[in-house]
């Protein structure tokens, strides 16, 4: 199953975008669109086939909810464009530390030499 063609048309996604805030049938889809129910129809059945949503009996009703599976294909496209970033090395913590550690020495520094009066802090108020 091939999900690319399914999203090729906005209508399509439109109906996906409902179907994904909560389970529809074909008949409140339809409500929604500018195009006929049968129109709607022949969509959710291309949705179907793309293997996007999966349909369930409800008595006599279909009701149409998303597959999360048949994502996959989708999310592989987007990890091979969008790479998840490198980790961080651990050393550049150690670094940030040390940074972090010298400017707090400093301004506690700073702050004894001026008889306990925090120099930024009045310099941002002047």
């Amino acid at each position: 199953m091939d999900p690319f063609p399914a999203l090729a048309d906005e209508t399509r996604r439109r109906l996906l975008r409902a179907i994904a805030e909560s389970p529809r049938t074909a008949g409140e889809l339809a409500d929604t669109e500018p195009v006929s129910r049968p129109a709607v129809s022949r969509h959710l059945k291309v949705l179907l086939d793309g293997g996007l949503v999966r349909v369930s009996k409800v008595g006599r009703t279909r009701v149409y909810s998303i597959e999360p599976r048949g994502w996959e294909p989708v999310r592989e496209l987007e990890r091979s464009i969008h790479p998840a970033p490198a980790p961080v090395a651990p050393e550049r913590f150690d670094a940030l530390e040390l940074e972090v550690r010298r400017v707090s020495r400093d301004r506690r520094d700073r702050h004894d030499v001026n008889d306990g009066r925090d120099p930024l802090s009045e310099e941002q108020t002047a």
